[in-house]
């Protein structure tokens, strides 16, 4: 993975891409991450660059340095004081439960809905995946991403890493608005949550830039008969 110079500090980058996929639940709480020499080939940097990122995340209290042991991760969710909500993910993995997630299919979607349309003029990309939880079929998520970016190659880049990939083209997470809904999937939806066509949880994400622009689009569907979506917010 090649970092750009251009987009910031690379100990800074290598920081942010580590904990997202500690966040994300790559990096389970309780493991080690990969070792130093693992990164400093992974990102193409050197030792001096991991150790700073890997300080960082020591500090914000994501991670333990322990000697003859690695580094473990001590948290897998949003430790920043500022921050006072904890992600569903989060919240899932931190309860003892399997998170898995499956690529359906990545297409480029040209005639796309009024949402999407901020995206980009000539279309978007639409990254479809399947979340597992014990290995049901849990939620379907439709990711609506820039068709400007360059795609990997790797279509595992799109099971564990979307955000990771985006990173590297230059998108930068400011906020997000939410909206929920009740609705009828569509019934492939149905099919792949392996459920009758009935009334579901749909959940719409709209993810801005530090400039207030679209970067991200996401539609999903939960099978709540599974497990509730849950936000806990600490006071």
């Amino acid at each position: 993975m090649k970092l750009n110079l251009r987009q910031g500090s690379l100990y800074l980058q290598v920081k942010d891409i580590l904990k997202e996929r500690i966040i994300n639940g790559q990096y389970p709480k309780n493991s080690l991450i990969p070792s130093e020499p693992e990164l400093e080939k992974e990102f193409e940097v050197s030792k001096i660059t991991i150790r700073r990122a890997v300080e960082q995340l020591a500090q914000e209290g994501y991670v333990e340095k322990r000697s003859g042991i690695g580094t473990t991760v001590l948290a897998n969710q949003a430790v920043s004081k500022l921050s006072k909500g904890q992600r569903f993910s989060e919240y899932l993995i931190g309860e003892g439960y399997q998170l898995g997630k499956k690529l359906i299919e990545v297409t480029k979607v040209e005639d796309i809905m009024p949402q999407v349309s901020a995206l980009a003029g000539d279309g978007a990309y639409c990254v479809e995946r399947l979340y597992t939880l014990n290995e049901e079929p849990y939620i379907h998520f439709r990711h609506y991403i820039p068709s400007s970016i360059n795609l990997p190659n790797d279509p595992n880049v799109f099971v564990n890493s979307l955000y990771d990939m985006l990173y590297q083209e230059g998108i930068r997470f400011f906020r997000f608005k939410d909206e929920f809904s009740v609705s009828v999937p569509e019934p492939s939806i149905a099919e792949m949550l392996e459920i009758e066509l009935q009334p579901l949880l749909q959940r719409e994400r709209f993810s801005y830039d530090d400039r207030d622009r679209l970067v991200e689009y996401s539609v999903a569907y939960y099978r709540t008969d599974l497990h509730k979506y849950i936000v806990n917010f600490n006071v």
